[in-house]
């Protein structure tokens, strides 16, 4: 390279996107889904649900002091973070599964970004008018209208983050109580912490960072195209049919022209701000307003719908020699989809059976091995073990603690007359229990004896059992 050469710059700078207002179905449909997503994160952490006196009583709860995830009638307890590792596993193929069937229909509908800034703009349509009015006030000096406007929109800005990280917090302790104690200033400083990180990047992503998040912080557009193939449906134009685009003179088309008029349309109302003409794009993002605007202008000027519509790569010969592309189901339904939705499936399956089959109690065994054993002055061997029983029960249950051995064995429980202790409810308790081999029994004499302890529920019966050894004095 001489020196006269100026190396090309690895990062553009950010030019304003002020995307236009539009209707139609695909509109309408991200209205419904950021309704219905916002809906579910503000209001969820309010939702109640009675589990008895001595648990929590908010539908979904994140206890970490306790480590308890509460999910309406479900509860998941440390040990079963596998429910927690599957939820993610299926999480990641199906995003998979719509990747491969509609392109990045996620990125463009429900990811948490696209869903903020679309309410963000929502806020900057009201207060400063659609994409004209925005583009003038944006080039206009600083005045006292300038200022007054964009107070009021950072204004509104920051309390829809603050509600943001309001509502995140709540996902982790009681809302109303943690709700009183930040007004009352009693809340703990992490969740004042908590609160302004989150409250901040919700207003600066997005409302400042917004299509950059997805461009240059998100790694998805990156592997996404490993997920498609030329049987994936996304948006695309048509350009065998726009082309050569032209103006519209004076109401009248030109013949030679295409369909395309070249009006901008699809461009003014993208929130990525790119032009969808110029084939698939990274940072495409699916969301198919360009075709609510392409299809009202061609409404408008007599031509058919579909200029820029979601299509398969591999339609593209059929159609430009006038066939007619595959139908929607055969694009769907491929060997790839069948595959990502039988795992996806399998995995939803086996989480399920797995959480009713799950007991609501349990054991878990740790034999006391300092020393291995006692020899009491009758010449008896004695074994100690530690329990830890758990009553996944929202109410307090008796225990019963019995052994299975191919010899007798006896059993006494620390400070406790007889074997039955009573747990409360949803909670761990430890208990220390003796396991005695009568003296010259076969238990004594051998090295190891293998044993089972069992644990029974007196109320209904339920079993769990935990299989340990006996040390004998080996003789």
């Amino acid at each position: 390279m001489s020196s006269s050469e100026t190396p090309s710059a690895l990062y553009a700078a950010r030019e304003p996107v002020f995307p236009r207002r539009v209707k139609g179905r695909f509109r309408t449909l991200k209205w419904v889904i950021m309704a219905v997503t916002l809906g579910i994160y503000y209001i969820t952490p309010w939702i109640r649900w009675d589990r008895g006196p001595s648990l929590p009583d908010q539908a979904v709860l994140v206890d970490l002091a306790n480590r308890r995830f509460f999910f309406f009638m479900i509860e998941i307890w440390p040990d079963e973070f596998y429910f927690v590792a599957g939820l993610l596993i299926m999480a990641g193929l199906g995003l998979f599964l719509f990747t491969s069937a509609l392109g990045r229909v996620w990125c463009g509908y429900a990811c948490p970004q696209t869903v903020w800034t679309d309410l963000y703009i929502l806020v900057e349509r009201w207060v400063e008018g659609d994409r004209n009015a925005r583009v003038r006030l944006w080039n206009a000096r600083w005045d006292l209208r300038k200022f007054r406007l964009r107070m009021t929109k950072w204004t509104l800005w920051l309390l829809i983050g603050l509600a943001t990280g309001g509502a995140w917090i709540f996902y982790f302790t009681d809302a109303p109580t943690l709700a009183r104690d930040l007004v009352t200033g009693n809340a703990h400083p992490i969740a004042y912490t908590t609160m302004a990180v989150l409250t901040f990047t919700t207003f600066f992503f997005g409302g400042f960072a917004r299509e950059q998040i997805c461009i240059y912080a998100c790694p998805w557009p990156r592997i996404q195209a490993a997920m498609m193939d030329e049987d994936t449906l996304v948006v695309a134009y048509r350009e065998w049919r726009g082309e050569p685009r032209g103006k519209l003179k004076k109401g009248q088309l030109d013949p030679s022209q295409g369909d395309c008029i070249d009006c901008m349309a699809c461009v003014n109302v993208c929130p990525m701000g790119i032009d969808i003409r110029n084939g698939l794009q990274l940072e495409c993002i699916t969301c198919a307003l360009c075709i609510d605007a392409c299809d009202e202008v061609m409404d408008r000027i007599g031509k058919p719908r579909g200029l820029i519509d979601y299509m398969a790569l591999k339609d593209e010969a059929a159609e430009r020699a006038g066939g007619q592309p595959k139908p929607l189901l055969k694009h769907i339904l491929r060997p790839r989809t069948l595959l990502y939705f039988s795992l996806w499936s399998a995995i939803g399956v086996a989480m399920i059976v797995a959480l009713f089959l799950r007991s609501p109690i349990e054991l878990n065994v740790t034999p006391m091995r300092n020393p291995t054993y006692v020899m009491l002055s009758d010449g008896a061997i004695r074994n100690t073990y530690e329990l830890r029983l758990r009553n996944k029960n929202p109410e307090p249950r008796p225990f019963r603690i019995s052994v299975e051995a191919e010899v007798s064995l006896g059993l006494s429980l620390e400070g406790q007359e007889g074997l039955e202790v009573t747990v409360p409810a949803d909670a761990t308790q430890s208990e220390r229990l003796y396991v005695t081999a009568p003296a010259d029994s076969a238990a004594a004499r051998a090295d190891r004896t293998a044993i089972r302890l069992w644990v029974e529920d007196v109320t209904n019966h339920d079993r769990v059992y935990y299989d340990t050894i006996f040390n004998g004095a080996g003789q």
